[in-house]
């Protein structure tokens, strides 16, 4: 059994905004492997299907973000899933918009979602890293950051080109996902890591 976990943060205020990639990634797999609906359950949104070949939990967090280990860990203990079998979809504004990276383990780099299950089952899980691009990125050469800059950025929506971009990512995420099931970490590393967003 694999658990897929999509961060984000529940509420039609929070929908299709750059911190809830991760629920978008989770619908698609939902989608292309025939979930049906998501039940309520260890406090998050879960649904079961067979991703990659393996069965597979799918679970959107219903917490809010910087709480999502309390739904993580009490659905990898129900179905006694191996840390090793935890994969985290989630947002990370150090990658630019479309860029994805995997891993397994390391530092949650800021990222409140990451730090909340970090706390309840370690850090030795997969982690599907999907770009959203920083704030800065955009502003003025020498510019400094506007207070609040980071929090609006996460908390906003993709427009324009930047949704059309996004709708690619987490497909990509997906893909991703997939492959790391069926291929393991290494093979999905080559097959990502050289992707390149379309504005680079």
């Amino acid at each position: 059994m694999w658990l897929i976990v999509g961060l984000g943060n529940p509420g039609r205020e929070y929908a299709g905004t750059r911190h809830n990639v991760g629920f978008l990634v989770v619908d698609v797999l939902a989608r292309r492997h025939g979930a049906g609906a998501f039940a309520a359950k260890f406090k998050a949104d879960v649904a079961q299907a067979k991703v990659g070949g393996a069965s597979a939990l799918l679970l959107k967090p219903q917490t809010f973000m910087n709480l999502s280990g309390q739904a993580v860990q009490p659905a990898m203990a129900f179905y006694k899933v191996a840390l090793e079998h935890v994969v985290v979809v989630h947002d990370d504004l150090d990658l630019e918009l479309g860029q994805i990276k995997l891993k397994r383990g390391g530092s949650p780099a800021g990222h409140n979602g990451l730090k909340s299950i970090d706390s309840q089952i370690g850090q030795n899980y997969l982690r599907v890293r999907a770009g959203i691009g920083h704030p800065r990125s955009k502003a003025p050469e020498g510019a400094a950051p506007r207070s609040g800059g980071v929090v609006g950025h996460v908390l906003g929506g993709f427009k324009g080109k930047d949704a059309e971009e996004a709708a690619i990512l987490v497909e990509n995420c997906a893909d991703a996902v997939e492959e790391l099931i069926a291929g393991g970490l290494e093979k999905a590393q080559l097959r990502f890591h050289s992707l390149k967003p379309k504005g680079s």
